[in-house]
């Protein structure tokens, strides 16, 4: 366990998601996070975060985590959620360097695209292809990619180790990549890349050494691996009925996790699944608070235990 993490804090890249559980705990959250911005003692150099995605900005529980851990930190900052449309993306982007914003989170649907719009790249994001973090620094925008080393760091709070085994991924977009990525670093022996787009889940598979299928030519087929991993946006019913339907006839063999990217789901179906099968199962909430830890450093310089994250998300 002490070596993984060790190796991966010199790696590049040291240098899922997620709706909310309900609507009244979402308005609760975005009235907490109002509060905390308009009684912050604001001064000229004051700190401020973001992130941003589409219209699911508002159910995304990061600006409750964040605000709580700048305020447990004692530090005079704060951070909002931004709602941008897909074709504004490069200009909200490009804005962060007027607002002298000091720092980004980027979730789905942009993760991919964001990398295209930053001055530089970490040589972790450049490989992976898709960021999820935006330093803003001296009127310059450099991307990041924490996803993939707050997904390793999630398996070692569980012992499960991944060299020599066998990982079917859900899901062909910048997450997808990150958790591939990982995966072929801590020597996994074959990662399988499952999406709905052949050609895009192939490009993906090309890039970070996985092995590309359809999620079409799963049915009926037994699958042997070690772990499924859900990088997709969908993780209930009524989020896909399809969705829903092909999980629960996923066949797997010789299994020990599943681990769904997601988190805050009433009803989730790969949890569903996971328990007709006997098999442990973990959600998102984990992953976010670590690489939250992560993007913490980056933007301030401080180390914060992973704990105060998952606290503030309670």
């Amino acid at each position: 366990m002490g070596t993984p993490c060790n190796r991966i804090l010199r790696h590049p890249l040291s240098t899922t998601i997620s709706d909310g559980p309900n609507k009244s705990a979402n308005t609760a959250d975005t009235m907490e996070n109002i509060s905390f911005v308009h009684s912050a003692r604001f001064g000229f150099q004051t700190p401020v975060y973001c992130i941003i995605s589409d219209e699911r900005v508002h159910r995304i529980k990061s600006p409750q985590m964040y605000n709580r851990v700048l305020q447990e930190m004692g530090l005079n900052g704060a951070y909002v959620p931004f709602m941008v449309k897909p074709d504004d993306i490069g200009r909200a982007l490009e804005s962060l360097r007027f607002l002298n914003i000091s720092g980004a989170n980027i979730t789905v649907p942009y993760q991919e695209k964001a990398a295209q719009f930053m001055d530089i790249l970490s040589e972790g994001a450049q490989i992976i292809g898709s960021i999820n973090t935006v330093v803003c620094k001296e009127g310059k925008l450099k991307g990041y990619n924490t996803n993939a080393i707050g997904f390793m760091d999630a398996l070692n709070a569980v012992n499960f180790e991944v060299a020599g085994k066998r990982a079917l991924v859900f899901g062909s977009g910048g997450t997808a990549r990150a958790v591939t990525f990982i995966l072929n670093w801590l020597q996994a022996d074959q990662v399988t890349i499952a999406g709905r787009n052949k050609q895009k889940t192939m490009a993906v598979a090309d890039q970070v050494s996985g092995t590309a299928t359809s999620i079409e030519e799963l049915n009926g087929a037994t699958i042997s691996t070690d772990i499924v991993v859900n990088t997709t946006s969908v993780s209930s019913p009524d989020e896909s009925q399809e969705m829903a339907a092909r999980i629960a006839d996923l066949k797997v063999s010789n299994c020990q996790l599943f681990f769904d990217l997601n988190y805050g789901r009433r009803e989730n179906f790969w949890q569903q699944r996971a328990q007709a099968l006997d098999i442990e199962f973990i959600d998102g909430i984990t992953t976010l608070a670590y690489q939250a830890r992560r993007t913490f450093s980056l933007w301030t310089g401080m180390d914060v235990p992973t704990e105060s994250f998952l606290k503030a998300l309670e």
